[in-house]
């Protein structure tokens, strides 16, 4: 039973959505193979949920997009573009008849930078067994540049 499709923008053959769960990803083990470079090994994973399709990112390199929105996990709605990396979908599918609007993110809940897609709130990974796990944030350091040290050894003195 076809449950919705992923219709490529720009063209290709629509991906049938044959399941309430599906993994995408590069391994041929997904259920819906990408087979292009930037796509992650388990990319992302789209789960069918009282009557709606959602999609949640794995921890994927170069992210997952709801209507150009950088997301985690996220309620897709019929006709919404789902970008897969660098890869766009328009998201087919009928509604199950009674089913509840699911509630989409609040718009002011991210910095524009981690929409972006340039900062995290939650890194995730997944570890070598297959598990997706919360990653440690880097620790940054900062230099301090010579004109700081001068400015601070300036009001130092007096």
């Amino acid at each position: 039973m076809i449950l919705g499709r992923l219709v490529p923008i720009g063209g290709g053959d629509p991906i049938p959505l044959l399941g309430e769960k599906l993994l995408i990803g590069r391994r041929s083990s997904c259920d819906i193979k990408l087979d292009f470079q930037n796509v992650s090994s388990h990319h992302c994973e789209l789960e069918l949920r009282e009557g709606y399709w959602y999609v949640r990112d794995l921890g994927s390199s170069n992210g997952t997009k709801v209507n150009g929105e950088r997301v985690t996990d996220s309620a897709v709605l019929p006709g919404d573009e789902l970008r897969i990396a660098k890869h766009t979908f328009e998201v087919e599918y009928e509604v199950a008849a009674g089913a509840a609007a699911p509630e989409r993110e609040d718009t002011f809940s991210r910095s524009l930078m981690e929409k972006a897609g340039l900062e995290t709130g939650r890194e995730l990974r997944q570890d070598s067994s297959g598990n997706v796990r919360p990653q440690r944030p880097k620790r940054q350091s900062r230099r301090v540049a010579s004109e700081d040290d001068f400015i601070m050894n300036w009001l130092g003195e007096g």
